[in-house]
């Protein structure tokens, strides 16, 4: 009967919306590894910086900024919870981010064989969205500035959209001190949108 229809249905919308709840929360598990960061959303911004309309932006074109591998480069000081957002926002919606920084990545690659650091490189590219906090701030050695840019250029290779943030200026990324710094901040240039955000934390 009818009556039975509709309650099967509604069971069937309860039991899909808790499946979704779970995946937001395994996506969550896996793409912010720090807890606190999880309070940084839209419904809490304070409206400090209204420079975040941008990211807000960014998050309801989506859609059309991964079919465009658009990304954003967000610098300004440090403190403004820049890239936060954009990530717990996509996370809500079910989008797989990553949020990591070149201090974590270098960690993790610095114990591996050639093979296997092939291997996490290419894992990086199985998120939707890849945020990566502070670049500038990693080790200058060679090794370091050349996984730096191996991670930059699969990103840039798997056409998928990259946010990074920094507290290095537009000026210091558009003229780099050498030409390894050259190839890296030109990939993140030619694919991220520059966006400043001010100081206010």
């Amino acid at each position: 009967c009818r009556c039975q229809q509709e309650v099967q249905d509604k069971e069937e919308a309860e039991r899909k919306h808790r499946e979704f709840l779970d995946q937001v929360s395994r996506l969550k598990a896996n793409g912010l590894q720090d807890k606190s960061l999880r309070e940084y959303t839209f419904a809490n911004d304070k409206g400090y910086n209204p420079e975040m309309q941008k990211a807000h932006d960014y998050v309801v074109h989506w859609s059309e900024m991964k079919a465009k591998s658009i990304g954003l480069l967000l610098w300004g000081d440090v403190g403004t919870g820049k890239s936060f957002f954009i990530a717990n926002a996509l996370l809500e919606q079910g989008v797989p981010v990553l949020m990591t920084n070149f201090s974590r990545i270098l960690n993790a690659l610095s114990g591996l064989y050639s093979e296997e650091k092939n291997q996490y490189i290419d894992s990086l590219n199985q998120y939707s969205l890849l945020i990566i906090d502070d670049l500038g701030i990693e080790r200058s050695t060679e090794f370091a500035l050349e996984q730096v840019f191996n991670v930059i250029d699969s990103r840039y290779r798997s056409k998928l959209p990259l946010i990074v943030t920094t507290n290095m200026t537009l000026e210091e990324l558009k003229n780099p001190q050498d030409l390894t710094r050259s190839r890296i901040y030109d990939r993140v240039l030619e694919r991220c949108v520059p966006l400043r955000i001010n100081n206010q934390n």
